[in-house]
């Protein structure tokens, strides 16, 4: 029995498992001879095996050998990769198959990672690879399952900063008092507000959503405050404002920086007396609503500047929520593109199964300054755009350096692989030392020694 189908026998519970699809009739390198512990390699040489064992058992990794195989061979391998979208797979070559710019195509537009034989001295760095693949995977699948809780408000997200603003939503939405969101342009104000109202004792009443910035001078008032019939030419019959609509529910005023400041008194009143009085009327109407509002400025320097009344400002700034730009949210970036991509590939009808390598990596040195937005829009052009199973860099409209498998030095390689390792197993771990070391299967001497190296002493929060 070679040493791989003796791991298959390892199931104590410590160990990962992982898929070892092996098809190739004739191995000239030791690709047989590699093992370790922590990890179990359950081997299969057929299409139909592999398929089967994914659909029982739901191997979050893979490992396939993808040389020395007969075209039919590798379309079924492929088949098998593009098709099994929680199945993470690395690949194993042979080293002159770089010498072919397709299959240089191939292994980076369907795989997470390549090592080339004989594995030699990078066994260690396939085991790092292995257990960054499988937090990957196991963050996918946990999100594929509506594991989280604010994914109905599209509040997808595992970060630190994203698990700051979850606990404040909790807090802030048991309380009934006006809630102040801050953020850049496209960071998901208003998804924070749903999710405070969707938790609120006020759920079952109406959310009522209105952009202060995208309405006339003109029109504000009577959108938000109502209009009595006559009230100005065109005003053909009652009609009820925003706020009188929230009854008993939550009006979001997002863009409340851009209320020009003879409304703010009104805004103010109501804060105060719980009372507003349609345009054109004199009747006092009592309306039960929460207020949430929501801002990209500052309303200090507003205040400050005579913009924005300071008495409103702290009426409305009672409990307040500060949003993070998606570039402060790097973790999340993987997760809530594969998210939408999900989502919208329904609504497009869309043959596409996932990203590419590059297109990760092209998401993740994006800067994003429009955000959750951008993201979106980004998207829904590459279900459009493209034509391949898997979206790549120009599909989003993002730049992609040149890609040259031979460029970059083993050292360089390695690092890299070694750093993208140490940085997944914290973030899975949520910073944990302990947990960490275990998930990458080093001491917690050589973990601290690898955080040193690669200046990660940020992320570190327990022992």
């Amino acid at each position: 029995m070679n040493p791989v189908s003796q791991l298959t026998q390892r199931d104590d519970g410590g160990v990962r498992k992982a898929l070892y699809l092996d098809m190739a009739e004739y191995h000239p390198s030791n690709i047989d001879s590699f093992h370790f512990d922590d990890w179990a390699l359950d081997r299969v040489t057929t299409s139909p095996r592999a398929k089967a064992c994914i659909h029982d058992y739901h191997y979050l990794v893979g490992i396939v050998y993808l040389s020395h195989l007969s075209d039919l061979q590798r379309q079924q391998v492929m088949d098998i990769v593009s098709r099994e979208y929680n199945t993470i797979w690395i690949a194993l070559i042979e080293h002159n198959d770089l010498l072919d710019a397709n299959f240089q195509h191939l292994i980076c537009a369907n795989f997470y990672d390549y090592f080339t034989l004989p594995l030699d001295n990078n066994l260690n760095y396939l085991k790092a690879t292995l257990g960054h693949a499988y937090g990957i995977a196991l963050l996918r699948s946990l999100e594929s399952q509506g594991a989280n809780e604010y994914e109905q408000t599209e509040m997808v997200g595992s970060s630190e900063p994203m698990r700051k603003v979850f606990s404040e939503i909790r807090k802030v939405a048991n309380v009934d008092a006006p809630v102040m969101i801050g953020g850049d342009t496209g960071t998901g104000k208003e998804m924070v507000a749903r999710a405070i109202h969707q938790r609120s004792a006020r759920h079952d009443g109406p959310f009522i959503a209105v952009n202060c910035g995208a309405l006339p001078d003109t029109l504000i008032h009577a959108e938000l405050f109502g209009h009595e019939k006559g009230a100005f030419t065109g005003a053909y019959k009652r009609k009820i404002g925003r706020i009188e609509a929230a009854q008993n529910g939550t009006i979001f005023l997002d863009e409340i920086g851009d209320l020009p400041l003879e409304l703010q008194v009104y805004l103010l009143r109501f804060l105060e007396e719980r009372t507003i009085e349609r345009l054109g009327g004199n009747e006092s109407i009592r309306v039960n609503a929460r207020v949430i509002a929501a801002t990209h400025v500052d309303l200090e320097k507003a205040v400050e500047e005579g913009r924005f009344r300071e008495d409103l400002y702290y009426r409305l700034n009672v409990l307040n929520i500060q949003m993070p730009t998606l570039a402060e949210r790097f973790e999340d970036i993987e997760l809530l593109a594969r998210y939408f991509l999900r989502k919208f590939s329904q609504e497009y009808d869309s043959r596409v199964q996932g990203f590419s390598a590059q297109a990760i990596e092209a998401m993740n040195k994006h800067h994003w300054p429009g955000n959750i937005r951008e993201m979106i829009n980004r998207i829904r052009r590459s279900l459009v755009m493209g034509e391949n199973r898997l979206i790549t860099p120009s599909d989003l409209g993002l730049s992609q350096a040149p890609v040259s498998l031979e460029v970059m030095s083993l050292d360089e390689a390695r690092n890299h692989a070694e750093e993208m390792a140490v940085k997944s197993g914290l973030h899975y771990s949520h910073h944990n030392i302990t947990k960490t070391a275990k998930i990458l299967g080093v001491s917690r001497v050589t973990l601290y020694r690898l955080i040193d190296k690669y200046g990660l002493k940020k992320d570190v929060s327990a022992p």
